[in-house]
């Protein structure tokens, strides 16, 4: 990759807008060449709309800012009118400017080796040598970097579509780790033990009665003792005392009687 103090290869190669770039229509002006893998994923969405929504600012320092990719001039235009990028995108399919800048390397995702676009910077002076090189660079904050660099006192604004790009990426990453991981098989489903047959409730007639419910075994019945016959009551000693006097006066009544007649016996 180039670095600062060297110079920025001659090149002429078209833009979006249907006309062409060269360096030497650039002679003599300060501009930004930021180079980024592809037109509308997530990270180049989020940075391409934070140059448009600061471009102002670039333009008030007097920088012209520049996109480039490998993308053919009709994926730019797509890109850009989706999006309403302010300022050219510069198609480099064959690596015109790519190769020579330095920044078509080898990269690696999910442990799968490819080549393709560093993310990368290059503020090129009037002269056409750089001045300034920002490498594998952060989408988000990038823009407010340079113009940070640049001394511009302004206060940058965050892009409209990064909520947008950041559900985007995480839908992508989620989608290639799907991709690489195999999907662990579901566990076979338990078969649910066979119901019970439900008891079946008492007719309301026999609970109504007093009867017991059909399949249930009766209690046996507690034999019943038959009742002591009633003990006669006794006699009080009272009673049996003047019974018993009763009994005693009659004899006397006779003795007494017997006696009678032999006292009158003898007076005669």
């Amino acid at each position: 990759m180039l670095k600062a103090g060297d110079r920025v290869p001659e090149f002429q190669l078209p833009a979006d807008n249907g006309r062409s770039v060269s360096s030497a229509d650039l002679a003599g002006k300060r501009f930004l060449l930021y180079f980024y893998p592809k037109d509308d994923t997530p990270g180049c969405t989020v940075e391409a709309c934070s140059f448009r929504d600061n471009l102002q600012a670039f333009d008030k320092i007097g920088i012209a800012v520049f996109g480039v990719s490998a993308d053919d001039a009709m994926s730019h235009q797509r890109f850009a009118r989706k999006h309403g990028l302010n300022f050219p995108l510069i198609a480099d399919p064959n690596h015109q400017l790519i190769g020579p800048m330095g920044v078509w390397v080898e990269k690696s995702m999910y442990g799968k080796k490819y080549m393709g676009i560093q993310r990368s910077t290059f503020l090129v002076g009037a002269d056409g040598t750089i001045e300034k090189v920002w490498e594998s660079v952060k989408p988000l904050t990038h823009t407010a970097e340079v113009l940070e660099y640049l001394g511009a006192n302004v206060r940058v604004k965050k892009p409209a579509a990064v909520v947008e790009a950041v559900k985007a990426a995480v839908g992508m990453v989620a989608k290639a780790a799907v991709g690489t991981v195999k999907p662990r098989a579901k566990p076979a489903a338990a078969k649910a033990a066979p119901k019970q047959p439900a008891a079946k409730k008492p007719a309301a007639k026999a609970v109504a009665a007093g009867k017991p419910a059909a399949g249930k075994a009766q209690p046996a019945k507690k034999a019943v003792k038959p009742a002591a016959k009633p003990v006669a009551a006794k006699k009080p000693a009272a009673k049996k005392a003047a019974g018993a006097a009763a009994k005693k006066a009659p004899a006397a009544k006779g003795a007494a009687a017997k006696k009678a007649p032999a006292k009158a016996a003898r007076k005669r």
